[in-house]
């Protein structure tokens, strides 16, 4: 998942009631959130043969919405520095909500795409805004575990989404997924329109000193930003395309039996912590080296034809990815001394693009290739958290 902005803003509410209701809002708007982006992955199949079209294109419901959301999350993160937020958030929750409706109606797949991508947009409402929310709001002692609720959420809804599309409603009934995640997220909307506290306008950092290209010259920052690009690359591209690869002999599993794997997606939500303890250890360089090591192997499990080899391929590119993502992440946040915001959105930004390019390249890789070629590319491309942190490692031990 991406980092969070870690800025501190005046406390609003200094009511312990008040703060934990605004917690469990936020838990609930970012849950419903997330559980958008994913409804399609495990049903892309039943996408592609509805609406004629081949992987690649059935990929876009997915990539189409990541890419919204890399495009929009600079502005969103400028527009939270500067404006009011609980109305960005309500503004931003009822469209998403509203796209989810049209996707579940049309007819036509470019409409479907473009629902998507508009959902995408708009998502940033739900991410930079509420993370800047939070900050803002909460007491100071309450900001980390507000922080915490926030992560656990993400992956809360990327995997309710995941088991709303394909298990929860049966696969053919897709629309009802899509219908049933926007009622869940415009009721949230609603509850925060009713309860969420005002919120002032965030303390803004001098333009010229620390801007986006400032910041973006910075290498330090700039590795951070690429690992996140790589490894959401990898983690994307192989969730996308593994109902494809499962569904087809010698596996031939069901979408039902394929939904159920995406259950691995939990394990994000202890890893964090637990490869920021890691990282803290170690170091950042060796923690990204061990999780790219262990996502090397687990993407070379996957050509084994094996069901319970997959599921424990599956495991430890969750665990992988998690490892990477959290010590990166981590680095960048402990290094930046000023515009932590915008370096958090830069990072967001790289790290939707890598998802986006890599669903998207995985689509022609499985038309042209198949599932080997899938892997392979994943595999030139775990190259970057790997070399990062190589340099990483190497730089630690030279300035110890």
């Amino acid at each position: 998942m991406p980092p969070l902005n870690p800025d501190r803003g005046p406390d609003s509410d200094d009511n312990s009631n008040s703060a934990l209701i605004t917690q469990l809002l936020i838990f609930a708007l970012v849950a419903a959130a997330f559980t958008n982006i994913y409804i399609p992955q495990p049903v892309l199949p039943v996408l592609a043969e509805e609406f004629g079209v081949d992987a690649a294109k059935a990929s876009l419901t997915v990539s189409g919405t990541v890419l919204g959301i890399a495009l929009a999350n600079l502005p969103f993160g400028r527009m939270s520095d500067r404006f009011a937020l609980r109305p960005l958030i309500v503004m931003g929750g009822a469209m998403v909500g509203m796209a989810g409706l049209l996707a579940a109606v049309t007819e036509t797949f470019s409409v479907l795409v473009a629902a998507r991508f508009v959902q995408g947009l708009f998502m940033p409402a739900l991410t930079t805004c509420v993370a800047a929310f939070v900050a803002n709001n909460l007491p100071m002692e309450r900001v980390n575990v507000a922080m915490g609720a926030y992560v656990s959420a993400t992956v809360v809804g990327g995997l309710g989404g995941r088991l709303l599309g394909g298990f929860i409603h049966p696969p053919l009934h897709w629309r009802y997924a899509f219908v049933s995640a926007a009622v869940l997220l415009i009721l949230a909307v609603l509850a925060s329109a009713r309860w969420l506290p005002r919120a002032g306008v965030r303390p803004q950092h001098p333009e010229g000193e620390h801007g986006f290209i400032k910041l973006l010259a910075s290498v330090s920052t700039l590795r951070m930003c690429l690992v996140g690009f790589g490894a959401f690359w990898v983690f994307s591209s192989i969730f996308n395309f593994l109902p494809f690869h499962l569904s087809e002999p010698p596996i031939s599993a069901s979408t039902d039996l394929i939904t159920l794997l995406y259950l691995v997606y939990v394990l994000g939500a202890v890893m964090g912590p637990l490869a920021g303890k890691l990282s803290n250890r170690l170091g950042s360089g060796r923690t990204m080296v061990a999780g790219s090591v262990l996502l090397g192997l687990s993407l070379a499990a996957l050509l084994v034809h094996s069901l319970p080899v997959v599921v424990l391929a599956l495991l430890g590119i969750c665990a992988a990815f998690f490892t990477i993502h959290a010590s990166a992440s981590g680095a960048l946040n402990s290094r930046l001394k000023a515009s932590r915001g915008r370096g958090n959105a830069l990072y967001v930004l790289f790290y939707y693009v890598g998802g986006a390019v890599g669903i998207t390249t995985g689509g022609y890789a499985w038309d042209h290739g198949g599932w080997e070629t899938v892997l392979l590319i994943n595999a030139v491309v775990l190259m970057i958290p790997l070399g990062v942190g190589l340099y990483e490692a190497a730089l630690a031990r030279r300035t110890a």
